[in-house]
């Protein structure tokens, strides 16, 4: 008796860099924009100098933390290609030493006699596998994408904006400034809880448990730079 044929298609996220990098973003760009804006509600009495002071403050943001993705995804990638020009040395330089190193990660995953000299000498007779396989069994660095840094810096400068604009938006309405603060307010939290949920639903994390997590976060985060632009604005005052 045969069995239909069937086709199994295994389905795993792959986008895990780009969603850090979105989360990166958005946390401070809901954050840090909607603190300095609540600060200065209490400091100064006109919603256009927040407004301008927010899209100061998130012009400056969005450059200097997509600058710091750029620089922390180029780094990785020229640390990977360090650690790849001195393993490759190492398997021309030593195979002896490299081929027992082989042979012990191998012995790690249970393969013992033939199966395992079998294994050594298949992956020892390729030069290039040999140094791959060494940079991921040994070290555990996988070859990172070379066109990863200009997208991770742009990715987090324009998820940083995207984040930004929400608490930002209300002070643009000509709405007297505590009205403009209140709106602020609100559409943060629901912002912090709608990010939550859909960063939930690529992490794994239950949407209810991401969203309230992200909110009490982030609500915390702008609670606190909130009251430290309150106290120095009250001592500038006084």
């Amino acid at each position: 008796m045969s069995y239909p044929r069937t086709t199994h298609v295994e389905t795993h996220f792959t986008g895990s860099a780009t969603v850090r990098d979105i989360v990166i973003g958005m946390s401070d760009g809901l954050t840090v924009p909607f603190a300095l804006a609540a600060g200065l509600s209490g400091a100064v009495h006109s919603s256009f100098l927040v407004l301008v002071a927010g899209i100061a403050e998130m012009t400056a943001g969005s450059i200097a933390m997509g600058l710091g993705g750029y620089l922390a995804a180029k780094s990785e990638f020229d640390s990977y290609r360090s650690e790849l020009a001195r393993e490759r040395r190492e398997v021309e330089e030593m195979p002896d030493a490299e081929t027992a190193e082989v042979r012990q990660i191998f012995s790690g995953y249970g393969l013992q006699g033939e199966a395992l000299d079998a294994a050594v000498t298949a992956i020892s007779s390729h030069p290039n596998g040999w140094v791959k396989f060494m940079m991921r069994e040994e070290l555990g660095l996988e070859e990172p994408d070379p066109g990863r840094a200009l997208q991770s810096g742009l990715t987090i400068g324009i998820s940083y904006i995207a984040g930004g604009v929400l608490p930002l938006a209300p002070y643009a309405l000509n709405l007297p400034l505590a009205t403009a603060f209140l709106l602020s307010v609100g559409i943060t939290l629901v912002a912090l809880l709608v990010f939550g949920a859909v960063k939930g639903q690529f992490t794994g994390v239950p949407p209810l448990r991401g969203a309230f997590q992200t909110a009490i976060v982030g609500g915390i985060a702008a609670g606190a730079a909130y009251g430290l632009a309150r106290l120095v604005s009250g001592s500038g005052a006084g």
